[in-house]
């Protein structure tokens, strides 16, 4: 069954969270678990805490704490490329301490791409820090990375104290500045040089497939509306622009109507345009030069939008959800890990990470950014942040922090679950976050995902799996000594977070790691520690969500990760073998 939901895990055909409840609902049936077993991982507080956290996070985020950070950046960096590398990823670490890696790629990733054109540096050379840095950071605490979480939460079954908040932090320090340094000196060098071009129109290459049709004496679309002309039906072209005389109306409504002499602005392949000198009435304009201008007037301007995980986008297409009725915006091209898509993008299936070059008015998808459906690839406007509610938002998180050291600094012991449910309490009365805006903010598909693999870690100690799988690596190879065994687990953690999510990956390995750890006469705390410090280092591919994050706005290719990714990888496992061992004794 493990084997069958590592290769479920790996295709990603069907979701994680339901391979998750189908390895739940097959362990109870095959009388492995109990009811009561397979759902227990449910009612686990460490869910609590990871949901509590979510919304902690998004109080932060909606009082636009990290545009005032932004600013603040390139004012003591300016147009200096090291300096921005090395701020960027210091912030990003620390803040994924806090914030968890994923979600503060994620807040960054518009404020870094503002950065770079501001300081006319490609956004190639430092999105991935963004995303090193931030995955680095999460090592550092309890609440950095959701897998630091759920393998606390794990340890407690095997009789082993759960983490403290900084427990990781004097060896995820070391890594942090480990890790800066090779970006700084080495993979900096390593990094191409891609993207910021002055213009969209350049970066997408859409100007050959964007030209101006005149209107005629005597066409028949004169006086029809551009919905009843349909020249997206009759000539495959998608009108995103009129001319007339001195007035340009840009991404006219349906209803706009054709005049003689108009010049239109259509987006559509050569054949398609090139078709219109057989239809009676137009006539392609030759001189044509475009340009983002020609696009763009008062409130409708070009801007990128980046489809999220949880977006209604993902796994649709243009055309089935109604995309520019329904949010009256028009895609004109769509790339997705540097491949851009022109032709019948309307029927292309959307994909998290897909970014999207939109015309329109940028307020009208400010809501769905909001909400973590899209993400507008520059800084959002402060009208949509709730900035006078930003001390509250500190003050929600700055509560539970200090909750969560009530044992070391008063003796008595407040619960994690506890402390983090305090501090939503306070964001909710202050009306930080509204009250409908809670359930938003959760990521059900990981608490999910979590709550199944800590069920599916019963089974193995249940079952003697666990004990199995140990025995078998004492025996092969116990001769090699302690210290190459511990390498062992936490280069297998690595491999299986390629294909598995990172707190998948890590419950899969732990029960068998303590298991060994016994068997050797070992610490079984300094096998967890290793695995916990080895789930979070995903590097190699952009399959990491913070990877995912900045694959298609920097331009990367799959290879670059791999390169630059494999040489860190490595740079980490060599510190974290001399490290681990020397903080929790082997």
């Amino acid at each position: 069954m493990l084997i069958v939901a590592v290769v479920l895990f790996a295709t990603e055909k069907i979701p994680v969270d339901v391979v998750g409840i189908l390895l739940v609902i097959g362990l109870v049936l095959t009388n492995v678990l109990t009811v009561q077993e397979g759902l227990s991982g449910f009612g686990d507080n460490v869910i609590i805490t990871i949901a509590g956290l979510f919304i902690l996070t998004g109080g932060l985020i909606k009082t636009g704490l990290v545009d005032l950070i932004g600013r603040r950046l390139y004012k003591i960096a300016g147009s200096n490329e090291f300096l921005l590398t090395a701020l960027i990823m210091i912030v990003a670490a620390i803040s994924a301490s806090v914030l968890k890696n994923t979600t503060t790629t994620a807040m960054f990733l518009p404020v870094v791409i503002g950065l770079a054109s501001r300081a006319k540096v490609s956004p190639s050379k430092l999105l991935m820090p963004l995303a090193f840095g931030a995955i680095l950071g999460g090592s550092c605490t309890l609440i950095g990375t959701s897998t630091n979480l759920a393998v606390s939460g794990a340890m407690q079954r095997y009789g082993m104290e759960p983490y403290s908040m900084f427990e990781l932090t004097p060896v995820g320090i070391i890594m942090v500045a480990v890790g800066l340094v090779y970006m700084l000196f080495v993979g900096r060098k390593l990094l191409p040089n891609l993207g910021g071009e002055d213009s969209f129109t350049e970066q997408y290459h859409i100007r050959e497939y964007i030209s101006e049709v005149l209107v005629l004496p005597g066409s028949h679309l004169i006086g029809r509306t551009l919905g009843e002309a349909n020249l997206n039906l009759e000539l495959d072209l998608n009108v995103l622009g009129i001319i007339r005389g001195q007035e340009q109306r840009i991404a006219p409504t349906s209803n706009e109507l054709i005049a003689e002499g108009d010049l239109l602005i259509v987006e559509g392949t050569l054949t398609n345009i090139l078709n219109v000198k057989a239809e009676v009435g137009l006539e392609i304009k030759a001189d044509f030069e475009l340009n983002d201008r020609d696009l763009e007037s008062g409130e409708i301007e070009l801007f990128e939008i980046m489809v999220m995980r949880d977006s209604r986008l993902v796994g649709n297409t243009l055309k089935t959800i109604n995309f520019r009725r329904s949010y009256d915006l028009t895609v004109l091209a769509i790339n997705r890990h540097g491949e851009t898509f022109l032709d019948k993008i309307s029927s292309l299936r959307l994909k998290f990470g897909d970014v999207l070059l939109v015309q329109g008015n940028r307020r009208l998808i400010e809501p769905f950014v909001v909400v973590g459906e899209m993400l507008l690839l520059e800084d959002v406007s402060t009208s949509s942040m709730r900035t006078e509610k930003r001390r509250w938002a500190i003050a929600a998180f700055g509560l539970f922090l200090a909750l969560s050291l009530s044992k070391l600094v008063i003796g008595f012991d407040v619960p994690l679950a506890i402390a983090v449910l305090l501090g939503v309490l306070l964001l909710l009365a202050t009306r930080t976050v509204r009250h409908n805006e809670v359930y938003q903010l959760i990521n059900f598909r990981l608490l999910v995902l979590i709550a199944c693999m800590m069920s599916f870690g019963i089974a193995m100690e249940k079952t003697g799996a666990d004990k199995y799988l140990a025995g078998l690596i004492v025996e092969y190879f116990q001769q090699y000594g302690a210290t190459a065994v511990l390498a062992g687990f936490f280069v297998l953690t690595v491999a299986l977070t390629q294909p598995m999510s990172n707190q998948a990956a890590a419950l899969v390995v732990l029960p068998v790691a303590v298991k060994t750890a016994i068997a050797l006469g070992l610490n079984p705390r300094t096998f967890v520690v290793a695995i916990t410090f080895a789930a979070s280092f995903s590097f190699i591919t952009p399959l990491e969500p913070a990877c995912v994050l900045v694959y298609t706005p920097g331009r990367y290719r799959f290879m670059d990760f791999v390169k630059i990714g494999t040489i860190l990888t490595i740079v980490v496992f060599i510190v974290s073998i001399i490290l681990v061992p020397l903080f929790w004794k082997l």
